[in-house]
């Protein structure tokens, strides 16, 4: 028999205090690195001269720049939309920084796997889009830009403004919070359970078993490299999603 025991669905979801008595656990630790690497990233390249080429940090840091520029606000807003890239790189570096702790030993899990996170920031993207929306258009043109979307024939507006209202207001923060967190969690749970099930092969009485080990080793292998993969995206899409949501707010006709 294979002595395989999976620890306590507590024990995946809920990490303990790193303080006994005071209310700090890995999700504030990894948080609290994220905020601050991205931080030091930027400090040091501005500290270095703009007269000299690009090196070290800073080209490092104006390459984040160019790709979420690029990539991100040039894609989805336009040149208006350039005025939202300290945001939006702001986003994207912090998720990410905050999916990556799920390879690296001692933390072993993204924040981004405790909902309490993701939700925190849809939240706070459903606040921006709307206020956003609100300033540009007034508070009557954004409802009427949002729950009445032009083309449409006026009689299916009684059902087609609740279905609007339910996705604009409702569906947006809940998917953006979800999507993220459900990906994260996945990729953790799976890479607890090769590595258990390795483990317990490699760990078995029955020595034919162990080389059978080497299977669910490979698989762990590739799925933390691949979770490299999907920190990346995940920290994209979540900042891709915000700016169109930005920029559907400010242009509506767009």
């Amino acid at each position: 028999m294979i002595a395989l025991e999976f620890p306590e669905i507590n024990s995946i979801l809920v990490w303990k205090d790193i303080f006994p008595n005071f209310p700090f656990n890995k999700v504030a630790l990894i948080a609290v690195l994220a905020t601050l690497i991205s931080a030091t990233i930027f400090l040091l390249a501005v500290r270095q001269s703009h007269k000299e080429a690009p090196k070290g940090i800073r080209n490092f840091a104006e390459m984040i720049v160019e790709f979420v520029e690029d990539g991100i606000v040039m894609q989805t807003m336009g040149k208006d939309g350039l005025a939202w890239t300290p945001f939006l790189l702001t986003m994207f570096m912090f998720i990410y920084l905050c999916n990556v702790p799920g390879i690296i030993p001692f933390f072993q899990m993204p924040a981004t796997a405790r909902m309490a996170v993701p939700m925190f920031l849809a939240l706070m993207v459903w606040v921006i889009y709307n206020v956003t929306g609100i300033k540009h258009q007034g508070v009557g043109g954004y409802l009427k830009s949002t729950l009445f979307p032009p083309g449409v024939p006026k009689a299916l507006y009684i059902l087609v403004t609740p279905i609007e209202f339910i996705s604009a207001i409702i569906v947006r923060p809940f998917s953006l919070a979800v999507r993220l967190f459900a990906n994260m969690m996945a990729g953790h749970i799976l890479l607890v359970t090769f590595a258990l099930l390795s483990e317990a092969l490699f760990q078995a009485k029955d020595k034919v078993l162990i080389p059978v080990g080497i299977l669910p080793f490979l698989m762990l292998v590739f799925l933390t490299s691949f979770e490299v993969l999907v920190a990346f995206l995940q920290a994209y899409i979540f900042a891709m999603l915000t700016a169109v949501y930005i920029g559907g707010a400010t242009h509506p006709e767009h």
